[in-house]
């Protein structure tokens, strides 16, 4: 019996405990937000030897899995991450009991030494060409085996506000990827890597820039999307500054111009991917008070800059964090940008 799966057994055993009235469950850091009911009922399952309204006790059968195992009790086989971090497992054997949580445990993700974070990483473009703003293809392919290889869980931009509303936890080395522009290079270098490892990604695309010599045509652009795992969102619709007047602009046409960029260009790609657009990246990452309130004012719910670092429960969704990651790094600069984890300051 392995570390994890021993870890697994005695977790079990503290859940059955809970579930007898026998422990107290230490107190969350926060009181738990309301959570909707599990998706699919399991009456009387066979295999369940203990529920309660918050977690499951379940001996799996011969062909289970984690996957499995979540699609069943929580009604999306994505989440199979809930159960493996909660038993501290990587997988199930028939007859070794896990624990379903129903509900979240600790959505905010804060512990006694620190609090999670979210990474959110930024590229631009891919290929062969000198440049910081360009990553090789081969950097790319080896960034992502990195997070592959080790543990991290790459998620989509999306379920970040599930996280800062409080209402779903996240896997504990979550990892966000996104692409700014719309480079035809998208298509050509980064999409066949992240299919490769099924991983997720978010482009923002500014829509003046779609079917340009170097940019990505609506065809690629729908393609990704049915594949399932990009996710095509606004990043303006000329990508000007939105923080500085024009020459000669006045505070009122400046107004309308926030308007048009904020709108015109989600317009654009909505009716031309039949794709839901709620997220913003703001051009050059830039941001200021009535930007911000344009971009609420627009309906958007996320919106990114360019400011470096992590992104615990309590960032602000108009105004996350974002990671870029450049040419000139080699995956010795690549790892030390994943901040998962944020240590709380000793007093």
């Amino acid at each position: 019996m392995t570390t994890r799966k021993r870890t697994g057994f005695w977790s079990a055993l503290f859940a059955i405990a809970i579930l007898a009235g026998c422990a107290t469950r230490p107190p969350a850091p926060f009181p738990p937000p309301p959570s909707p009911a599990p998706g699919p009922r399991y009456s009387a399952a066979e295999g369940v030897l203990a529920r309660n309204d918050r977690y499951v006790i379940y001996r799996p059968a011969p062909g289970d899995t984690l996957r499995s195992i979540a699609r069943d009790f929580l009604g999306d086989e994505t989440r199979s991450w809930v159960v493996a971090d909660f038993n501290r497992i990587d997988g199930v054997a028939p007859g070794q009991p896990v624990v379903v949580p129903l509900q979240p445990v600790n959505p905010y993700a804060v512990y006694a030494d620190g609090y999670q974070t979210v990474p959110i990483l930024a590229y631009h473009r891919f290929g062969n060409k000198d440049g910081k703003m360009t990553v090789t293809p081969e950097a790319f392919a080896a960034q992502m085996k990195y997070l592959a290889d080790n543990g991290y869980r790459v998620i989509r931009l999306s379920e970040l506000a599930g996280f800062l509303s409080g209402e779903r936890g996240l896997p504990a080395r979550a990892v966000v990827i996104t692409v700014d522009d719309g480079y035809a290079s998208t298509y050509q270098h980064a999409f066949p890597v992240l299919k490769k490892h099924g991983f997720p990604a978010t482009v923002f695309v500014y829509s003046d820039f779609v079917g340009a010599r170097d940019a990505l045509t609506w065809a690629q652009m729908r393609e990704m999307i049915a594949s399932g795992l990009i996710d095509i969102q606004s990043h303006s619709k000329s990508h000007d500054s939105l923080t500085t007047l024009l020459p000669g602009e006045t505070e009122a046409a400046y107004r309308k111009r926030l308007e048009r960029e904020l709108k015109v260009g989600r317009d654009i790609l909505q009716r031309n991917l039949n794709h839901e657009v709620t997220s913003f990246a703001y051009p050059y990452g830039d941001a200021n008070q009535v930007v911000v309130e344009r971009a609420q004012k627009a309906n958007y719910r996320l919106a990114v800059t360019v400011d470096p670092g992590g992104n615990p429960f309590f960032a602000q969704p108009l105004l996350l964090h974002r990671t870029m990651i450049f040419g000139d790094h080699d995956l010795e600069a690549f790892k030390a940008r994943l901040q998962v984890y944020r240590r709380a300051a000793l007093q």
